[in-house]
């Protein structure tokens, strides 16, 4: 096992520069997220990682030795695509021997790996196939295999699960986490689905154009986003977003169509604001509708309901409060009528200010 260390990683395609300065410690068995939006870099930095990429500038290490120059089959890693990039000529069990054959493992070890990998992932039966005849899934698990019976020091995923319909997605998303903390091989995983992030990584590295926004626990990017585009990129429903100003000596947050007072534990990080342009975000679990009673200190918003939308064990809402738009979750059993107003309670300790002009998150 190896953990994998990225300093001062910068990758430029001619003059546009595509990862700038990316600082990045994955630990020993950690599984690691590279989450963001299309073209942000995360993909380009895992390729350089693989060796698949030339790095610009700045180091890569993988168990603690530099490996910028180092070629992709000596890297120890093994990287799962996509495309699944199965050979489509070979069956199952050949496929999954691919690699070992190319290091010239000794058929005994070879045999006892593959046997290995297929009980693991449960796709013994399918070994005399070849990928043409095999779904989705099965594709999958057979390219996961093929890394599998390589035991590499480094997992390397390129979003895995796009091409898998959304309720296999859930499945082997589940199968993938269970399989790394059995294996406990150091992961680093790449997707812009933000709840695979949520849901599968011990840690979540956010990208955006090319930039590292943060790094942390999934409930710590949560619920303490460093600025507003991570705040915006983690969770769904998505925060709820308010241009405000900070006034009455920087006690209370006046929006356009409501005034709620300043939480108690941001007080301190904006004295002596007064007048100051600020974001408020709050997550739509944090507005309570009537019949259900808020969680700690609350203001009333005045709100006018405009879409409902039915989840089963939710309602989604989106309702107007003077010229702004909130989201908030509703019982699916209490009555909600479109166009009829009602009064949220804000929780404010669970509320965020931004600056206006840095985006950065005001308070610790």
């Amino acid at each position: 096992m190896a953990g994998v260390v990225l300093s001062g990683v910068t990758k430029r395609f001619g003059e546009v520069r595509v990862i700038e300065g990316l600082e990045l410690d994955v630990g020993d068995g950690e599984f690691m997220v590279l989450v963001g939006p299309s073209g942000c870099g995360k993909s380009t930095a895992l390729r350089m990682v693989a060796g698949l990429e030339e790095v610009s500038g700045g180091t890569i290490s993988i168990g603690g030795r530099v490996v910028n120059d180092v070629p992709p089959k000596d890297r120890d890693i093994a990287m799962v695509f996509q495309s699944y990039a199965l050979y489509p000529h070979m069956t199952v069990k050949q496929n999954l021997e691919f690699g070992l054959k190319i290091r010239k493992t000794p058929r005994a070890e070879l045999d006892r790996l593959v046997a290995e990998a297929a009980q693991i992932l449960g796709i013994e039966p399918l070994l005399a196939r070849k990928p043409k005849e095999l779904s989705g899934g099965q594709r999958q698990r057979v390219a996961l295999g093929r890394a599998i019976v390589r035991k590499p020091a480094v997992f390397l995923f390129d979003e895995p699960l796009s091409n898998l319909d959304a309720k296999l997605r859930v499945q082997m998303r589940a199968e993938i986490k269970k399989l790394q903390a059995r294996l406990g091989t150091t992961t680093i995983y790449v997707t812009h689905d933000q709840v695979e992030a949520m849901t599968m990584g011990h840690r979540i590295a956010v990208l955006h154009a090319g930039v590292l926004q943060q790094v942390g626990a999934p409930l710590e990017l949560y619920e303490r986003p460093a600025n507003l585009f991570v705040a915006a990129f983690i969770g769904s429903p998505p925060m709820n977003f308010v241009e405000a100003t900070l006034a009455d000596g920087a006690t209370r947050v006046a929006a356009r169509g409501f005034s709620v007072p300043v939480p108690e534990p941001l007080r301190g990080a904006v004295a002596g604001r007064d007048g100051a342009k600020v974001v408020m975000g709050v997550r739509p679990e944090n507005l309570a509708p009537p019949g259900r009673e808020p969680r700690g200190p609350s203001a009333p918003v005045q709100v006018t309901v405009e879409i409902v939308e039915p989840l089963g064990n939710e309602v989604v809402v989106h309702a107007r409060a003077g010229q702004d738009t909130l989201t908030f979750k509703q019982d699916p059993h209490l009555p909600i009528t479109i166009g009829g107003t009602l009064e949220l309670r804000l929780e404010l300790d669970a509320t965020h200010l931004f600056d206006a002009t840095t985006e950065r998150r005001l308070g610790a």
